[in-house]
């Protein structure tokens, strides 16, 4: 590990003078590929010079213990020995950690897909309020959220709705949402009390780049047609609406929410090309079955991961087992003590395969 840091250490510097290199400054591809690189390297860099110090600590400390008579100035030294051993525990498991393989997918954009499943339009419902709880984790994060793509039922309800996220770190957090939401509650007509179960699925997905997919022309069919829903703005009056058939996976996208045609066209995609993306990514996840199995609820999507129960006021994540009584901040969009539970029992499964 730590030959590992040292070269990683020497490459940092590497990048520092390069930065500062007149001809790289003047290539801004260049320049921002580097500069991105030092940012990543950054959080190890400053914690490897951090265990550095507190090594050198121990060290001097342990040396002048050895030549120290003053009792009161023995106690000072073996403090500040106790305090730098404690943290160099502390930067050993955070550089593990730190040096864990990287997701290539983290900082990408995400797109989100909720259908309602069983439950009919309680269902449908809880889709519209697990979107608007996303909606509102991402304006926590000042990210930026394009619907792309929806169906309303009457009452307030969604069959289905399709958005993309666009931030820094966007997939790196929302990964672990993927899965089964699983709803208990007395639905508004239900005139017996009873309590009901509904559930939605969540797929994430990260965002494709033209680098990521490419599709080829003679597989897609296009079609364009005038937008259904609430009117106004020219958005059902003219032929805005595109829809898009991928013909070798029988995949159908649709997009209306904007006004202009290629507008529409964009996103309809962007949208089919991460879900071709999230094809292959779940064909490698499953080539690497036993390293799915070891993460936090990034592969199956027929997977129950949580379960909101409105009568007990609670929410439970199945896959790390924690349980939070604070379900109305939770659907406010205050996610983030739950996706911060998940990474931390990521990293440590992780870990633990590191180790075996």
């Amino acid at each position: 590990m730590f030959d590992k840091l040292d070269d990683l250490l020497i490459r940092f510097e590497e990048i520092l003078n390069m930065l500062n290199d007149p001809a790289i400054i003047g290539d801004q591809q260049r320049f921002q590929k580097l500069m991105k690189e030092q940012g990543s390297l950054q959080p190890i860099v400053d914690a490897y010079k951090e265990y550095k110090d507190c090594k050198q600590t121990i060290e001097d400390s342990l040396s002048m213990l050895e030549e120290e008579s003053d009792e009161e100035m023995r106690e000072m030294l073996k403090e500040e020995l106790n305090d730098a051993k404690k943290r160099v525990e502390e930067l050993e498991h955070q550089l593990k950690i730190l040096l864990l393989p990287k997701d290539p997918n983290d900082e990408k954009n995400v797109i989100v897909e909720i259908r309602a499943g069983a439950g009919g339009d309680e269902a449908a419902l809880f889709a519209a309020e697990i979107y608007r709880m996303y909606v509102h984790y991402a304006e926590r994060q000042r990210w930026r959220v394009e619907t792309m793509d929806f169906e309303e039922i009457g009452i307030g309800g969604m069959k289905y709705v399709n958005f993309m996220i666009t931030g820094q770190g966007a997939y790196s957090k929302l990964k672990y949402e993927s899965g089964v939401h699983r709803v208990q509650r007395v639905p508004e007509t239900e005139s017996g009390g009873r309590i009901h179960t509904s559930t939605v699925t969540v797929a994430v997905m990260p965002e494709a780049e033209d680098v990521d997919v490419v599709i080829d022309e003679k597989d897609i069919r296009i079609d364009v047609m005038r937008a259904s829903g609430n009117g106004g703005q020219c958005v059902n009056t003219t032929d805005s609406a595109v829809r898009l058939t991928h013909y070798p996976t029988g995949i159908v996208v649709y997009s209306q929410t904007e006004k202009s045609q290629l507008q529409n066209k964009a996103k309809a995609f962007a949208l089919l090309r991460a879900k071709l993306y999230d094809i292959e990514q779940q064909k490698a996840h499953d080539a690497e079955a036993e390293l799915r199995r070891s993460q936090i609820g990034t592969g199956d999507r027929s997977e129950k991961i949580r379960t909101y129960n409105f009568p007990q006021g609670r929410v439970t994540d199945h896959r790390i087992n924690l349980t939070l009584y604070k379900l109305d901040k939770i659907m406010d969009g205050d996610i983030q003590e739950i996706i911060d539970s998940c990474i931390a029992a990521d990293q440590a499964a992780k870990l633990a395969k590191m180790n075996e």
